[in-house]
């Protein structure tokens, strides 16, 4: 790695970038994701030290990146020996064990063989090292922290005001299925799309904090009733012992269903209040999982608004 000396070298902040996009996405699972950093940074603890693995992959990801590119001429031999590494990839176990996997290793080669190409550019001798600098300056500049974590909220947030516009209620309904599938990813929720088994229609599955749920998510223009939580109660019961669910209506649900379900409860529930204060990012997703959780085995409640949640918080 002479080639890459701190003198005689710059590295391109568009492949620092490249760098941060397919580190997150050669593994889809957050163990395996952490064991590969830390093992990559054994001989760095004070890197280790500053990042936070109970955030998001892309978040660490783009976090490491950055104490990268803060302290290039130290970490120079780190950050290429992760550029190499990375773009030698062509398997991804991990990937291909999943639901969709096929998708996610697509999405994998293609982040991998853009940082390919940047590290092969990385192998020219750079001659103008001011002019390189003031680059990596203005792309910092650029790329703040969560920069990509909050445009993908914001694409989401575009697509789920658009489907309130949505003519084609049928389609609507199968759009919303991947809008969610889409969010829950971006939080690692590990969510798996909808599927069937012998007597029902699953609408989705994840995880998080060791729990598993089910999922239901329904765009009905009424609120949804007891009925259909009744059934829901009786799909999750028919479950594993440790399954949770949670019951998605846009359109909130009618106060007979929620009065059944505010003493006792094996599910949360989510409006489309909750969605916007996620997409507008004044909550994050897992947080307010998490406090409709606690408030559902404190009280037994189902339904835990978020106006009520910024209460808390305030």
């Amino acid at each position: 790695m002479s080639q890459f000396s701190a003198r005689s070298k710059a590295i391109n902040p568009s492949a620092y970038n490249a760098l941060a996009d397919a580190l997150w996405l050669i593994y889809w699972n957050k163990d395996p994701f952490e064991l590969y950093v830390r093992g990559m940074l054994q001989e760095h603890s004070e890197l280790l030290a500053q990042l936070n693995f109970q955030a998001t992959k892309r978040e660490v990801s783009g976090h490491l990146v950055k104490l990268l590119r803060a302290n290039e001429a130290r970490y120079l031999d780190v950050t290429v020996a992760l550029m190499l590494d990375i773009a030698a990839m062509d398997r991804f176990p991990n990937l291909e064990r999943q639901v969709d996997g096929a998708d996610k290793v697509a999405s994998a080669k293609a982040a991998v063989a853009e940082l390919k190409r940047w590290t092969a550019k990385q192998r020219e001798v750079i001659e103008e090292h001011e002019a390189h600098a003031a680059t990596i300056a203005e792309s910092a500049k650029q790329a703040q922290d969560g920069r990509a974590f909050a445009q993908a909220h914001e694409e989401l947030r575009q697509r789920f005001i658009v489907m309130h516009s949505a003519t084609d209620k049928h389609q609507r309904g199968r759009d919303f299925e991947g809008f969610i599938n889409e969010l829950f990813g971006l939080y690692d929720l590990e969510p798996r799309a909808s599927y069937s088994l012998e007597y029902e229609q699953i609408d989705g599955a994840f995880s998080f904090d060791t729990d598993h749920y089910v999922l239901e998510a329904k765009w009905w223009k009424e609120a949804i009733g007891r009925r259909e939580l009744d059934v829901f109660k009786s799909n999750i019961e028919r479950k594993a012992k440790n399954t949770l669910g949670l019951y998605v209506s846009v359109n909130g649900f009618t106060s007979d269903a929620l009065a059944v379900y505010s003493f006792s409860t094996p599910f949360v529930t989510m409006d489309g209040g909750d969605f916007m204060a996620v997409l507008d990012q004044r909550i994050r997703l897992d947080e307010l999982m998490r406090r409709k959780k606690r408030h559902a085995s404190e009280t037994g409640h189902c339904f835990l608004p978020v106006s009520e949640v910024f209460k808390g918080i305030n």
